[in-house]
């Protein structure tokens, strides 16, 4: 399963979600969807976007889990 590190690594880097939400210019709620629910879809539309705002390549903000992980978190 795949899991979004798009929070720890907005953290990491200063960023909050309303900076973030302007700089790569996603909703609000998108990115309040992203943050409390990383376990869910997201388009790459939208992963890419973010990954240029935080200046970093797509590939850090995904994480491979083991689904029996991602249960016990939801």
């Amino acid at each position: 399963m795949i899991r979004l590190k798009v929070k720890e690594v907005a953290q990491a880097k200063g960023f909050s979600q309303g900076k973030l939400s302007r700089i790569a210019d996603v909703d609000t709620n998108t990115l309040k969807r992203v943050y409390n629910q990383p376990y869910q879809s997201v388009t790459t539309f939208t992963l890419d976007k973010l990954a240029m705002a935080l200046g970093v390549d797509v590939r850090e903000l995904l994480e491979s889990v083991p689904v029996d992980a991602a249960s016990s978190t939801e």
